[in-house]
């Protein structure tokens, strides 16, 4: 793979992100009805930067920065006492200006203290609406999942959106950036 298409790939994942609050919603193909479930609180260790989505819609936005030093550096394998390889982001501490934490990093146990340049982020037991997207390249069906979360009626499914935590999985399904299957995780009420 590519730089650039390593730079891709990861910029498709902020990407799917901003797609929640800057791209237009409209019914598209359905990608089929969430599943519900009921998740034990769990931590992420990773590297945190706060931003907002103004600022992520023009060229000082910090996701894709954040996305090419975590994969330039090899920083997913950098963290410490990971409990699987799989790589999470996590959208988290929303404010009412739209401001919001994004960290990336990895599924680590309790307590787990954040090494310099590393935070931990709590993601609280509750139950989250897990969207599936469909398999291709990664910019796009990221972008499409989002696109489908936002035309689901607010009361669908199964609650109101918490904005406690929300956060994508990356697991073995993500690996080639061409043939990408991705989970979003929506806290829910």
């Amino acid at each position: 793979m590519t730089r650039f298409s390593k730079g891709v790939f990861f910029c498709a994942i902020g990407l799917g992100f901003l797609a929640l609050l800057f791209i237009s919603t409209r019914a598209g193909e359905a990608q089929g009805t969430p599943q519900v479930v009921q998740l034990k609180e769990f931590s992420v260790l990773g590297y945190k930067i706060r931003t907002n989505n103004p600022r992520e819609a023009t060229k000082d936005g910090q996701i894709a920065p954040l996305w090419d030093r975590v994969r330039g550096e090899n920083l997913l394998f950098k963290i410490p006492h990971r409990l699987d390889s799989n790589a999470i982001v996590v959208y988290s501490n929303f404010d009412k200006d739209g401001a919001y934490d994004y960290l990336i990093g990895a599924k680590v146990g309790k307590n787990t203290p954040a090494p310099q340049g590393m935070a931990v982020i709590e993601v609280p037991a509750g139950r989250f609406a897990v969207f599936t997207t469909e398999k291709g390249p990664v910019a796009k069906v990221v972008i499409e999942a989002w696109q489908h979360i936002l035309a689901v009626p607010k009361s669908e499914p199964g609650g109101q959106r918490a904005y406690k935590a929300d956060f994508e999985l990356y697991d073995q399904r993500a690996a080639d950036p061409q043939n990408s299957q991705v989970d979003i995780y929506i806290g829910i009420r």
